[in-house]
């Protein structure tokens, strides 16, 4: 059957390979690349017969994770990151690629291999990175922002490398053909800007309007795979034009809908790479040389994790981000494998180092999930060994902060939240970590701890133990949970309130700690409603009976009545769920021009009059002489019971 005989035994070792690592809680790509040293050609057994051409359907699966990548890429999120990106990542790979030089000679290789070693090696893996950041959850974070972005301009720095490593021994030539390669880079992406944020936005947009979510698929899957076959012909990399292709769709408002259809094809695909990673490996050759290659192996994790550590601390990123992404990047990346298959085809490097190469890659790539996981650990050695790292401080009060608003995320949300605290003059202090952010929290005065708050210690600096409440205007929920873990540990009592994108959602923070969980859409929604039911005449206190209705619905499940922990904040929480009514006075009701006392309302009824609105001015908690007025709007304190027996006390007609 050929290739499809392949792909059938390729997929069931894998499943098999995944249910194995699942079942040690390791990561999935670790059973896929260990299904790939099990059907390889070194191994024996069941072997798969065509492995060029599935190393070519693995091409697609890079491509494919990096248009999904750019479907996710936002400069926003970026803004943080962007000289560690940009300027960073060019010094690590150039100071990684001296160390390999020095590498290589240590090892015995003469000056061009060296530098071939260097350069392969300064390359780390976005697509093991990524899937072991997504496995983990921690997407979204500030570390995984800096690892994404030096990931990036690593990636487009393959294509300069793949010109000039092969005219080594011609340097003349090479400058020409590099600069050949950047006029066509320059002239791919003004087309792309120019033509392409006009064209394909508008493309997914009319074949959505046909409501056919599988020809919609084909067209996202198309557009991706096209423009990256179009750069491909253009002499560049077939994955960098995906990249930029999910880049351009990402401005379109359909670009959620193509994220969420593309995950599965991109995830089977990245099955098929990872799979192909362990066919490569030739356990022969890594026995015969197995001290030559864990010395490659060590050398390029302590060395160029160490480089990656110590650039990303060079630019201001303190505490546990210049080790988590020194751990993180450590490995060698999945283009390396085009180095290394170019230099093999223009006889740049000898067999030798080509296995060698190829094995230290795949081990690297392999021991990627397990040194990533030590980021914990060894940052509670770090902590314990050295003095903590000081967390900047803005505008902080000089007799301190106590009984305060902790508010962690200075965005749009957070400025908001901040605004109205300050104009109650309550204490508050906001932790941010993004520098735009934190200029125009400067300029307003506000109190500041710059840091992220993920982070132990910046949660520390912001004294949430002293405080009453802390406030998480993060939009990804792994993020919550990781602040919310931290403060829990600082401070168990306090309070949270946090932000949701949907009920799972909420369910999953409220079993991690986080009692107060606002839903923005809904929110919104209702806000939306009620002035839609307001421009239609309906009555005020029958709009407010909707609204509370609805959302006493949807927040309500996570709530258990049953549940026996009734702790101060549960008890809060359900004292915000009992029924709160506003009923209007109507013309000629019994009750107007007496007082509360004499209306007796309560002995009648059972309700408790706890506010009034007249004539725009609010009365809160009105005493029992208060006189009721016609077209008064009265807060009502009761069961559903008691306010239709208030409602018919009002009416007796």
């Amino acid at each position: 059957m050929g290739i499809a005989a392949d792909i059938a035994i390729i997929t069931v070792a894998a499943l098999f390979g995944g249910i194995v690592a699942q079942r040690l809680r390791q990561p999935l790509i670790i059973g896929y690349i260990l299904a790939g040293i099990i059907v390889g050609p070194h191994t024996g057994g069941i072997t798969v017969s065509e492995t060029h051409n599935i190393e070519l359907l693995a091409e697609i699966g890079i491509a494919l994770m990096l248009f999904a990548l750019g479907l996710e890429f936002s400069f926003k999120e970026l803004q943080p990151v962007r000289k560690v990106a940009l300027i960073g990542a060019p010094i690590q790979m150039v100071l990684t690629i001296v160390y390999g030089f020095i590498i290589g000679h240590f090892l015995g290789f003469n000056t061009v291999h060296s530098i071939w070693i260097g350069s392969v090696i300064s390359l780390s893996s976005t697509m093991v990175i990524l899937k072991t950041l997504m496995e983990k959850g921690l997407m979204g974070t500030l570390s995984s922002r800096v690892m994404i972005g030096m990931l990036i301009v690593q990636d487009l720095a393959v294509v300069p490398l793949m010109i000039i490593l092969p005219q080594l021994n011609n340097p003349e030539n090479g400058l020409f053909v590099l600069g050949w390669a950047g006029v066509k880079a320059a002239c791919f992406l003004g087309v792309m800007v120019l033509a392409g944020t006009k064209i394909i936005p508008k493309l997914v947009e009319y074949i959505a309007k046909w409501d056919s979510r599988e020809l919609f698929l084909v067209s996202v899957t198309a557009i991706g795979l096209g423009v990256g076959y179009a750069t491909y012909l253009s002499g560049l990399s077939f994955a960098f034009g995906a990249f930029v292709a999910g880049m351009i769709l990402s401005e379109s408002e359909y670009s959620h809908q193509a994220l969420s259809d593309v995950i599965p094809l991109r995830d089977v695909f990245a099955l098929l790479f990872f799979v192909s990673i362990g066919m490569l490996i030739d356990t022969a050759f890594i026995a015969a040389n197995l001290s030559k290659v864990l010395s490659l192996v060590a050398f390029i994790i302590i060395g160029k994790g160490l480089i990656f550590a110590l650039v990303v601390k060079s630019f201001g990123y303190k505490n546990v981000i210049p080790l988590a992404v020194g751990l993180g990047l450590s490995q060698v990346g999945e283009f390396a494998f085009l180095l290394i298959g170019t230099g093999m085809k223009t006889g740049s490097i000898p067999p030798e180092l080509y296995s060698m190469l190829l094995s230290s890659t795949v081990i690297t790539m392999i021991l990627t999930p397990f040194l990533s996981n030590l980021t914990a650990p060894f940052d509670s050695l770090r902590k314990k060994w050295f003095r903590q790292e000081a967390v900047q401080t803005i505008n902080l009060p000089d007799t301190g902060l106590k009984k305060h608003i902790v508010i962690a995320g200075g965005g749009r949300v957070g400025s908001y939240v901040a605004q109205v605290l300050s104009s109650l003059d309550v204490d508050f202090v906001i932790i941010e970590n993004n520098s735009r952010q934190v200029d125009e929290i400067r300029k307003k005065g506000y109190p500041l701890v710059y840091g992220d708050a993920c982070h132990h210690i910046v949660l520390e600096a912001a004294r949430v133990h002293d405080a009453r409440l802390l406030v998480i205007t993060a939009p990804f929920a792994i993020i919550t949970k990781i602040i919310a873990g931290h403060a829990r540990k600082i401070s168990p009592e306090i309070e949270i309130i946090a932000r949701a994108e949907g009920i799972e959602q909420m369910k999953d923070l409220h079993g991690a700690g986080v009692h107060n969980v606002v839903q923005p859409e809904l929110e919104g929604g209702l806000e939306m409603t009620r002035q839609t039911l307001h421009f239609l005449d309906i009555p005020v206190d029958d709009i407010i009976r909707f609204t509370d209705k609805v959302r006493n619905e949807l927040y309500a499940p996570i709530y258990s009545p049953d549940q026996e922990d009734f702790s101060p904040v549960r008890l809060n929480i359900a004292t915000q769920l009992l029924k709160l009514s506003w009923v209007t006075v109507p013309e000629g009701s019994p009750i107007i021009g007496k007082s509360i006392r004499e209306a007796d309302i309560r002995t009648f009824t059972g309700v408790s009059v706890v506010g009034v609105i007249h004539e725009r001015k609010v009365c809160p908690n009105p005493d029992t002489g208060y006189v009721i007025e016609n077209g008064d709007l009265l807060a009502l304190m009761g069961d559903s019971d008691q306010i239709e027996s208030f409602r018919m006390f009002m009416n007796p007609m």
